[in-house]
């Protein structure tokens, strides 16, 4: 047993999405191109609006930082997985998994409150746009996403620090294709109890605390809506709202999934399917429902293609 422990310290083995050489081909090829499209997406939107002087509004502030923390656990999650499909044995060193475990936690946690400070933003410019520059001044913006990533981080090193002391059982195969707080509980020896609760109480909280700031958001820009006599208007804000609900609906839907039932209830091979959809699928998602659909992100983007064949030719 000394010995197996020991290996433990040393490595774990990630089980990967699937265990049938015939799918890992195409597996490699499609999660290849997702990865890709994530990054070159959200490193877009990142650049683009941070350059453009059009895009220099409370609403793109927050969408580069969305795009920052799509980036973050997309890019903590997606070469990993990449690597199982054309690796017999898919390893990860004890250090590295608990490095991935708090990045991935890290950039969940705060892409839940960047989201509800989305929906207040939206709040404010439908129901207050004539106080909108004010209410959403720069400083309140920077307190808005700097707040988020301070309690994302502090909670990351708390439920990260209490898997790794655990004293971990000789067998170390992780059935996830990441470092994931659930699956990494079934390996502990010791009890699990406290770290379990720290995992519920904590993603209850950050679930239901930013979902209530986005329902109440969106319960009084409803309202302001429905008062609007101009259908154009309406149209408009609904347009705007509609790809932010469709993101709210798709991650919170996943998470609440995921987190918020006993570990008795768990079954691995869904939530890995759920884990695919939130870490790889959602990232690319974002950029295209939060930007390829907006006039002046297409216009930035055009402005920028001039440009760059300009310096070319």
């Amino acid at each position: 047993m000394e010995n197996q422990n020991l290996s433990v310290l040393n490595e774990f083995i990630l089980v990967g999405i699937t265990d049938r050489p015939e799918l890992q081909a195409p597996f490699f090829v499609l999660f290849f191109l997702i990865y890709v499209a994530s990054v070159v997406g959200n490193l877009g939107m990142i650049v683009l609006t941070k350059l453009d002087e059009r895009l220099q509004t409370p609403m793109y502030f927050f969408l580069r930082h969305l795009a920052f923390i799509d980036f973050g656990y997309s890019t903590a999650v997606g070469p990993k997985t990449l690597v199982s499909f054309v690796t017999n044995k898919n390893t990860i060193p004890y250090n590295w998994c608990a490095f991935q475990l708090s990045l991935f936690i890290f950039f969940i946690i705060s892409e839940l409150f960047v989201l509800s400070a989305m929906a207040y933003d939206r709040y404010v410019a439908i129901c207050n746009p004539l106080l909108y520059t004010v209410i959403m001044s720069q400083k309140v913006c920077w307190v808005l996403v700097t707040i988020p990533y301070l309690f994302s981080a502090f909670l990351s090193l708390i439920t990260t620090i209490k898997i790794f002391i655990s004293s971990f059982c000789g067998y170390n195969v992780i059935s996830h294709f990441y470092c994931d707080s659930l699956p990494l509980l079934t390996l502990i020896c010791s009890g699990t109890r406290d770290i379990e609760l720290i995992i519920l109480i904590f993603s209850a909280f950050n679930l239901i605390s930013s979902l209530s700031v986005v329902l109440v958001s969106y319960t009084f820009i409803l309202v302001a809506i429905l008062r609007m006599n101009s259908a154009e208007g309406r149209h408009k804000a609904f347009s705007t709202c509609g790809s932010h609900l469709t993101v709210v609906v798709i991650l919170y839907g996943t998470l609440s999934f995921m987190y918020i039932q006993p570990k008795s209830s768990h079954s691995f091979e869904n939530d890995k399917m759920a884990s695919v959809f939130y870490t790889l699928v959602i990232p690319v998602l974002n950029p295209i429902i939060y930007s390829l659909r907006n006039k002046e992100v297409k216009g930035a983007l055009q402005k920028l293609w001039k440009n760059v064949c300009k310096v070319c030719i």
